[in-house]
């Protein structure tokens, strides 16, 4: 029993020096097998990332307007993950963007530079991200980041269940990735996901408002595994991160018109 806990610390913790900087335990080791298995704890390191956002912004709002507490909040979760998941996604714009064959997109979505169609599909993202959250009163913005942060990465790893890692992908910047889940796994994450929803319960946001919030994740999910599947033949780093960030935005979207 002991040994099991510790195998699922360690995994947590693999888990958490993937997506951030955040330091962890030297004992906690590397290994392609523990990164793999560590998906399952991908939604719970989003679950941390989005409380450390809200922290932030509830913080500074106490000193200083919604705005500026929002970017500063925003600064916060760029700077935990090293903008981790906003690169993937400037990364997809450039690949799918300026790429017309499988060849061309990879290759473009390697290169560590970005190109037009990332900075203006990364600065178009942000500015709608905070925008939105701009709208939400300031009572619910610490809990909508932490169900944001969690039910996004949810929808991320989902695609490790469903889809293909493309191999021709494997020599990426992006590398070591988790390929690959169990249906326990998904369980697992699933839980972990979707159990900051709970934090929206006392507040008018609930019910019907926040099923149309994850059906409209679950269907920008499938959109883009769709082009995913499509161009590529399946996804890549880059591809998850894309999906990340596009369910985060679209999750307080959609909650941004129930409560606005």
């Amino acid at each position: 029993m002991l040994h099991l806990f510790t195998y699922q610390i360690r995994l947590f913790f693999t888990a958490l020096m993937f997506f951030t900087r955040i330091p962890c335990p030297t004992w906690v080791g590397y290994s392609e097998e523990l990164l793999n298995h560590s998906a399952r704890y991908f939604p719970l390191v989003g679950v941390l990332v989005g409380a450390i956002a809200a922290g932030a912004f509830w913080t500074a709002h106490l000193l200083f307007a919604t705005p500026i507490a929002l970017l500063l909040s925003m600064a916060a979760s760029i700077w935990v993950t090293g903008a981790f998941h906003e690169d993937g996604f400037a990364d997809f714009c450039d690949g799918f963007g300026g790429g017309w064959t499988q060849e061309q997109v990879l290759t473009i979505m390697k290169d560590s530079r970005i190109g037009t169609y990332g900075a203006v599909g990364i600065g178009l993202l942000l500015a709608l991200k905070f925008t939105t959250l701009a709208a939400l009163p300031g009572a619910y913005v610490p809990w909508i980041l932490i169900a944001g942060h969690s039910v996004s990465r949810l929808a991320s790893v989902a695609l490790l269940y469903t889809y293909e890692y493309v191999r021709e992908d494997m020599l990426s910047k992006a590398k070591p990735l988790a390929v690959g889940m169990s249906s326990t796994e998904l369980l697992i994450a699933a839980i972990s996901g979707l159990t900051p929803l709970l934090l929206l319960w006392p507040m008018d946001v609930w019910g019907w408002r926040i099923v149309a919030a994850l059906l409209a994740v679950v269907v920008a999910q499938r959109l883009l595994a769709r082009q995913f599947v499509m161009r590529l033949g399946g996804y890549t780093g880059d591809c998850l991160g894309a999906v990340q960030q596009v369910t985060e935005v679209v999750f307080y979207l959609l909650l941004g018109v129930a409560v606005g």
